[in-house]
């Protein structure tokens, strides 16, 4: 995650992860990604199951639940063992986590276990009842997808009637004193929505949005072709950014980040040392605590059949099964190589990855997307949109 607001708007400062000793047990939720230990935040897709059918879905999701979900024994026991090992949050994510019935008392023993169990929801199924029972579980926060204002949405969605479903599931959190925010996925259908996503952020007093970069995995492999190009991907950015800065600038400040395509870091500290050195110098110290792209290593996956992946997008490759060995073993202990090499990734990128001034604060970004593209694991990101002059070591 790059933090658009929190960088570039200044809201964090570098002594304010230093002042927590960069801990994760000590870190409050807006700086764990300036954590030294990265101890993962780990993705539990708890079914595959979805009421609805979005056309970049990176689950598969289904309106079936699958026969091999995890059983709430066996999800009790995956929760205690995150929280032994340290685990700071908690995502429930799918299909949609709504569809367990059982959902709320596992957010609940993951908030008992002293996690902050957070959840990726369409907010269609947030009816007032359910919306006052998260807030009593004590879940710390709620993100509800939107690729859109209505149209476009519902048309990402599959489903007619998704968006207005959304927004009644939004003001439903906010009523039951809920934290809730959006969550978007750039493509070239709705870039041009994404100044609609900030009136409306202003609108209706939402606190938070991540812009999601395109990840060719799952039905979303399907939309290659539908991501932007990198000089459309660059005004993109600016945009988020420039629109960032306006709130902010006139009193109404939002936390905003950007996720999926480190590359937004570096570009967004090339755009400050134009325009404010000073910051841009706290920036890049910011950017080497985040350290970029952390798959298996500060974010992890599991999911409904109980098995491991280095985030949730990398479900073609997983490194064992929480029913055979527990996941603190699985990721401290990897019998997997390439969980072995994606914790030292640096080491093994290739082409201009390898070479990049960046590296250090990019760690290579999505290694899935290069392997969707190339076959290659270790081949360049297609998605960063940086030039070459612009990651030469020689500038």
């Amino acid at each position: 995650m790059i933090g658009i607001s929190k960088l570039y708007c200044g809201t964090v400062e570098p002594s304010d992860a230093l002042r927590y000793g960069r801990q994760s047990s000590r870190l409050p939720s807006h700086l764990l990604q300036f954590s030294a230990d990265k101890r993962p935040v780990v993705v539990w897709n708890v079914t595959r199951r979805c009421n609805l059918k979005c056309i970049h879905c990176y689950a598969h999701a289904t309106d079936q639940s699958a026969s091999s979900e995890l059983t709430t024994a066996e999800g009790m026991a995956l929760i205690d063992d995150l929280a032994a090992f340290g685990v700071p949050v908690l995502l429930f994510s799918g299909g949609e986590p709504l569809v367990r019935k059982d959902l709320p008392e596992l957010a609940s023993h993951a908030v008992r276990k002293g996690m902050r169990a957070v959840i990726s929801t369409n907010g269609t199924l947030i009816d007032p009842e359910t919306a006052r029972i998260l807030k009593e579980i004590g879940l710390s926060y709620v993100g509800i997808s939107l690729d859109g204002l209505k149209p476009v949405n519902d048309m990402f969605r599959g489903v007619k009637g998704a968006f207005d479903k959304a927004m009644e599931g939004i003001r439903n959190c906010q009523r039951a004193g809920i934290k809730v925010g959006l969550r978007f996925t750039i493509n070239k259908h709705n870039v041009k929505e994404i100044p609609g996503i900030f009136d409306l952020l202003e609108e209706m007093e939402i606190p938070r949005v991540c812009f999601y970069h395109l990840v060719y995995a799952g039905r979303g492999t399907e939309m290659v072709k539908e991501d932007l190009s990198h000089a459309e991907t660059r005004a993109a950015v600016d945009l988020i950014i420039d629109r960032t800065a306006d709130l902010h600038a006139r009193g109404k400040p939002k936390e905003v980040l950007t996720v999926d395509n480190h590359a937004d870091g570096p570009y967004l500290y090339l755009r400050l040392l134009k325009e404010n050195p000073e910051r841009a110098a706290e920036v890049l110290e910011l950017l080497k605590m985040n350290e970029g792209n952390n798959s298996g290593r500060g974010i992890g996956c599991v999911s409904w059949d109980g098995e491991v992946y280095a985030d949730q997008f990398w479900r073609h490759h997983s490194f064992g099964n929480v029913r055979k060995r527990p996941f603190s073993k699985i990721w401290t202990e990897p019998e997997d190589p390439l969980l072995l090499q994606l914790k030292d990734k640096k080491r093994y990128v290739q082409g201009r990855c390898a070479t990049c001034r960046w590296l250090d604060v990019c760690a290579g970004n999505f290694r899935v997307r290069a392997e969707a593209v190339t076959g290659n694991v270790w081949a360049p990101d297609p998605a960063c949109y940086l030039t070459d002059r612009e990651i030469s070591q020689a500038v």
